[in-house]
Parts: structure tokens; sequence; C-alpha cells
């Protein structure tokens, strides 16, 4: 079957950075609702798509919704616009680039910095940081304070295009989850599941795991799947022992973040059932970074027995993110498969 990335496509496009996920959760809710059997949202605004299964048991899978973006600190005199940022960034990712400013409609503008026509050369030389940026609508200033206000968020902009077998563009962290979450729910509508499913799109990730701590305090799951990009340092330059994991290698299988160590029994279970599936995968080791799946594991009574399925991804955190549409139907299979083959594994400590 063909991958749906016209889909895939519009969940990217769609805004929701930190805290303002409104337009990509309307989305989701409008995608999950005919899948499961029931979808609530909480204060925070997570989205919760409940699959009722037959056992005792709950599992949660967490994907974030939002994307790394800004919010609006400051307009000056002339119409220009500072900012904060909402998630990490790298400095020189901003170079010229595009952003939408979500005031009281969208506008675009530029990310500017000084010319390096105008530089001396110890500014030429000196690395760039955020604050050396402003962003330029090319609006007049009673115009732009007319629709943007202090407090108003700003997501990137750019096209969405697929490359050879991959797919390419802005904020795959974490819509690629978002997507593969949504395609799981359809695979699994009209089966029977062992214990209920909490798919839960979770907001504020970017900027410290907040709503899958509050969504796991929430559902108290027995057993937690985080959902989220990993790094593809498969790049020149890159030795071996660098490259975390590779473009068209297999979905990834966590064993560790700097959040998270995975419960070994998850970690076994999922290798098990991707073998036993054919799926092709390859582990994940991430020294540094985190995911939902530290508030999935740790955010419940007990702790939760969590996992995560990582989608290996070039150039994170950048308009150019690319990953490979093996892994991502990879991806789906292997957390399909473990939803229905969950209880079938002996969960005891060995």
């Amino acid at each position: 079957m063909a991958m749906n990335t016209s889909l895939l496509s519009e969940i990217c496009a769609t805004p929701g950075a930190p805290g303002f996920e409104q337009k990509v959760r309307e989305l989701v809710i409008k995608e999950v609702t005919p899948l499961v059997d029931e979808v609530e949202v909480d204060n925070m605004g997570n989205v919760y798509a409940i699959k009722r299964g037959t056992g005792d048991k709950k599992v949660m899978i967490g994907a974030h919704m939002d994307e790394i973006g800004f919010i609006v600190t400051h307009i000056d005199d002339n119409g220009f616009i500072r900012f904060h940022t909402l998630g990490g960034f790298d400095p020189k990712t901003l170079t010229a680039q595009r952003v939408l400013v979500h005031g009281k409609k969208d506008i675009i503008g530029v990310m500017a910095s000084k010319p390096i026509h105008v530089m001396t050369p110890e500014e030429r030389n000196k690395i760039a940081k955020t604050k050396d940026y402003f962003i330029d609508t090319g609006l007049p200033v009673e115009e732009v304070k007319e629709i943007v206000s202090i407090g108003d968020s700003i997501t990137r902009e750019r096209e969405f295009i697929e490359m050879g077998n991959c797919v390419n563009g802005k904020s795959l962290d974490n819509r690629l989850a978002v997507f593969i979450l949504i395609e799981t729910l359809k695979n699994l509508k009209g089966k029977e599941v062992p214990y209920d499913i909490y798919g839960v799109f979770t907001v504020q990730e970017e900027v410290g795991i907040r709503g899958a701590n509050v969504s796991a305090l929430r559902i108290n799951p027995d057993f937690g799947f985080g959902l989220d990009t990993t790094i593809a340092f498969d790049l020149p330059g890159a030795a071996a022992h660098e490259k975390i994991t590779e473009l068209g290698k297999g979905t990834a299988i966590k064993i560790m973040d700097a959040s998270t160590i995975c419960d070994y029994r998850m970690v076994k279970f999922m290798k098990e059932t991707a073998d036993k599936h054919k799926i092709t995968w390859q582990p994940e080791i991430l020294t540094a970074g985190g995911t939902d799946t530290a508030g999935i594991q740790r955010m419940t009574e007990g702790g939760s027995i969590a996992g995560a399925v990582s989608i290996p991804t070039r150039h994170l955190h950048q308009v150019i993110e690319m990953a490979h549409k093996d892994d991502i139907q990879g991806s789906i299979d292997l957390l399909t498969a473990c939803m229905h083959d969950i209880a079938t594994f002996d969960w005891s400590f060995k």
C-alpha cells in the first residue's frame, strides 16, 4: 500500500509551536475520531485517542504534536520583530529562513541579521547567536502592530517534498510520529486488542516533556511506548560509532537516551516482535536528548514498562529534516504488531 504522503504533508504544514498546538490538535481530532472508541482532551491540550481492549491493563503511546518555534517578545519602532525560541535551535540554521507569524492573521516574515558586507572582521568570524536575528515582515510598523502582539507564536515555513524514497521538510520531528500513530490506529480499527490503548498526542515536548508527564499521570499506564524521531548521523565525516541510526536501515528500537533507560523487557519484546513479523530494525542508543518516553515511564504510580519506537531522521531541528519511507512504514508495522502481541510476552523479571 502506498504511503499517505498527502496526510503527512498536511500534518507537517499545520502550525503548532509548544503551547500553541490548536490547529494541529484540530487536525488530529478530525483524523482519529472515526478510528477509536473515545477521544478526550485534557486541560493542557493533550489528545487521548482511546481504543478499548479485552483485558484489564493499559498501554500508552505518546507522540508529541508540537514543533520547535518562537514567541514574539518585542516589536520595535520600525516594525521589526524580536523573538524567543520555543525549543532547541542551532542559531546558524535560522539564516535566510522564512517564518509564519501567527497574529490576528498569519503573516510571512524572514529571519534577518546584519549583512555580511557591513560586518567587521571580528563579527564575520563570530558564531551567530539567536539574539543576532530579527524578523522582517516587509510591512510598516503600524500594520505589524495591528496584526501582531507580544506573545504570539511563530513557526517555520518550508514546503514538504519527496526526494527519492525519502521525505523532506520542516517539523518531521515530531509530525512523523503523529502520522505513524494515526496510521497505527487505522490498522487497529475493527480489530480486537488485548488491552486498552491510549494513543496520546502530547503537547509541549520540545520545552520539557510537559504534556507526556500530565497524560501519564492521568492514565497510569502499565505499558508505555514513546514515538519520536532520532538522529541519523549517517553523513560524511561521521565515524561508525557516532551514527546512532542510519536512514533506510529500518525503524529503531530505543535502548536508552539521556532521559530514559528503556525497560530491558520492553526492548526484548520489541526486538522479538520485529523479528517475528520480519520487520527490519536497528538499535538506538542516544547519549543526549530525550523524548516523551521519560514521562510515560516515570510519571505514573510504580512506573510503566516502557520503551520507544524511534524514526531515523537526518538534519534534526532544521527545516530540511529527512526520513526514509521504508523506516516510516517499518515504524507503523512495529507499533501495530506490538499492540497485537503485547499480551503474549512474559513480563516477569528474569
